[in-house]
Formats: C-alpha cells, structure tokens, sequence
C-alpha cells in the first residue's frame, strides 16, 4: 500500500526561540549536520519506496517551498507545499477530508529518521486505522544514557513519543477532535491521557494498564483499531528542539 506523508513544518505562534538563535528564519530550515532538517526528513520519505504524495505544510509554505534548502524538492513532482490551519489537529483533520488518507505523518524536526525506521513503522502500522510511534525508555537509555525526554510511565514501561503517525482513514477523525481540544498541552501527557475519560486515566495513573493496553482501549472505546508502534531504534525519539538536541543528532549522523 502506498502511503501519503504528511511532513508538519509549521511554526509556534510568534515564531521559534531556537531557529532565531542560530539566526535561522524558521525552525525547519536549522541545519543539522550542513542540511536543513526538513529537507533531511522529506529526502529520507521520498526515497521510500511505499510513500507516494508527500505534502509539507506550514503557515508560511510559500517561504519555506522558495528557501534555498527545499530548492531541489521542486524538481520532483510528488512534493508539494500547502498552507496549515492554526492547529496540528485542524490542518489534520482537513487533510483526511481532501482524501489524502492513507498517511504517515510526521514532523520536520524528525531529524534522524531513516528508511529502516519508516520500514518498521508501516509493517506494524498499517493493518490498523490509527498508529503510534513511541521508544520505551530502556531502549533509548541504553544507547544514549544522557539524553533526557518526557516520558509517559505506564505498568511495565515508559514511553516517548517518536513523531510517526499513521492515519488510515475518516475513521480517526473523532480521536482528531478530541485532540483538537488539548492539544496546546501536548507536552502535558497525562493532561492528554484524561482526555480520553476517567477510566483510562485511573488506569494509568495506578499503573493498572501497560500504554499500548491504554491506546488499544482507547481506540475501542472511539470504534477504531489504534496500535502503539514500539521502535526498536532508539533515535526515533529524538528530535531537535534544543541546543543539547541539535548536538547528539550531528554525533549521531557523523557516526552513521
């Protein structure tokens, strides 16, 4: 099956603190490693043998789609820019009404991803309406014991998000609305996780359920299929918001 991705390159309103530091116009365009860190990401999906379309969205595409670093993206057909609406959830949501569905989804500041990581994804992912990507704990630790991420703590793991998603269709849009409702506390996970309703938050909070247990539940609960993806790559989980982020993943891909 051959998947559109969806690559979120938008901006925090007000613009980004760590793209203005480095004197960068926006956060998509901070280089890592001499490219772009969306140009990385669009790069590795278009390489990808089962990605078809992919669609960089953000609020101001057209400075992004004329940027120096995306010039090469014009000479291949399934890349396109659009404009975003003001939230993730939104610009989601209306994509899935386009008929864009089935999609990956993923982030600009996906610096690291890698063909093997889209691989592993899409085999688990896609049999099911909604999934997932998340990295347990141990599996980053173990390879890069310094980096800090936040962490959702559930019977028998904790869990980071790893900025892969998979749509498969209208079905997903009531889980969209709902998340449309908190997703200025995304960074928040147990705010998000009450969202979805009391049992799954008591669940939760006295560790009685494990969190791919907690998303299939919540998944019934809305009438679809929803799957964690646990990645088995450790830096599927890091992306690059900060100085300390933009450091490990330049050591990271000299090392590769």
């Amino acid at each position: 099956m051959t998947a559109t991705a969806i690559v979120l390159a938008g901006e925090r309103p007000g613009g980004d603190p760590f793209a203005r530091s480095l004197g960068v116009d926006a956060k998509a365009l901070i280089p890592v490693a001499g490219e772009a860190m969306v140009s990385r990401v669009v790069r590795v999906l278009a390489d990808h043998r089962d990605i078809g379309r992919i669609v960089v969205v953000a609020q101001d595409f057209a400075a992004l789609q004329d940027d120096p670093a995306c010039a090469w993206m014009a000479n291949d057909s399934r890349i396109v820019f659009a404009p975003s609406l003001p939230t993730i959830a939104a610009t989601i949501a209306r994509l899935i009404n386009q008929g864009a569905a089935p999609m990956l989804v993923t982030t600009a500041d996906n610096a690291l991803l890698t063909g093997a990581m889209v691989d592993h994804f899409l085999a688990a992912a896609q049999p099911h309406d909604l999934g997932i990507a998340m990295v347990e704990r141990c599996t980053l630790l173990s390879a890069y014991p310094k980096s800090q991420r936040s962490w959702l703590k559930f019977r028998g793991g904790a869990w980071s998000g790893a900025n892969l998603f998979w749509i498969g269709g209208e079905a997903v849009l009531p889980l969209i609305a709902i998340w449309r409702d908190v997703e200025q506390d995304r960074k928040k996970g147990w705010r998000v996780i009450s969202a979805f309703g009391p049992a799954i938050l008591i669940a939760a909070v006295l560790r009685l359920v494990t969190l791919p247990d907690a998303i299939a539940r919540i998944g019934r609960r809305h009438g679809i299929d929803a799957k964690l993806v646990a990645m088995p790559q450790p830096e599927a989980c890091i992306d690059v918001d900060k100085p300390a982020d933009l450091a490990l993943a330049e050591t990271i891909l000299a090392a590769r």
